[in-house]
């Protein structure tokens, strides 16, 4: 896909998820974003930086706007989107933790792959997010479990910020994130729409991870 304007994530949108971590489920959405330069396509290799010890995956179901979002309405949000993505929302967890602000854990090159952009279903809730590393799966979550629907996410953030055509919005991650190492492949699936499936390779090793 073309790259994305910018990259609005959202965070602990899964109560499962929030639980893992420690964390309590959010009263509003928590927002944050992901620079475009973050961005990688199937098949390019996710780099682990120096910088961190301890990288995650986060599979997430990707919402592609297709019309400019400014105060709108949860009708209006959901009539804007354009497609479906899967995401991987890589997130370097020790350096998330030491910063407490995420910029730096979740804005390295590399850490944002994106799947081919898929038609939008009739009923978003019916989305299911598949995470699987070296063949197993990691992670499983619906868009029906989600503290935040879609349709309200995008309303939310539109009265933050304005969404404009191509903006992508990352709606969360289910439990099950985990560490990943060298010659590792991540794959994130939205059953039936997109699939981004990536290598993982230290900073500095050749493109075959070795």
């Amino acid at each position: 896909m073309t790259r994305p304007g910018k990259i609005v994530c959202v965070g602990r949108n899964y109560v499962d998820h929030a639980k893992e971590l420690g964390n309590e489920v959010p009263k509003q959405p928590l927002l944050f974003l992901k620079p475009p330069s973050s961005v990688v396509a199937p098949g390019e290799p996710i780099v682990l930086p120096p910088q961190s010890q301890q990288v995650e995956f986060e599979g997430e179901i990707g919402v592609v706007i297709g019309r400019r979002l400014k105060g709108a309405t949860e009708q209006e949000a959901r009539g804007a989107v354009r497609g479906i993505v899967a995401l991987n929302d890589v997130t370097a967890r020790d350096l998330q933790k030491s910063d407490g602000q995420w910029t730096r854990a979740k804005g390295f090159d590399t850490f944002c792959p994106i799947g081919a952009e898929a038609p939008v279903p009739a009923d978003l809730s019916t989305l299911t997010v598949v995470t699987r590393v070296n063949g197993q799966e990691r992670q499983r979550g619906s868009a029906s479990d989600m503290v935040f629907s879609v349709p309200t996410l995008l309303a939310y953030i539109s009265q933050v910020m304005t969404l404009e055509p191509g903006d992508v919005v990352a709606t969360g991650t289910p439990a099950g994130v985990g560490r990943l190492s060298p010659d590792d492949v991540v794959e994130i699936e939205v059953v039936g729409t997109s699939k981004v499936s990536n290598p993982v390779r230290a900073q500095g090793a050749r493109a075959n991870g070795r």
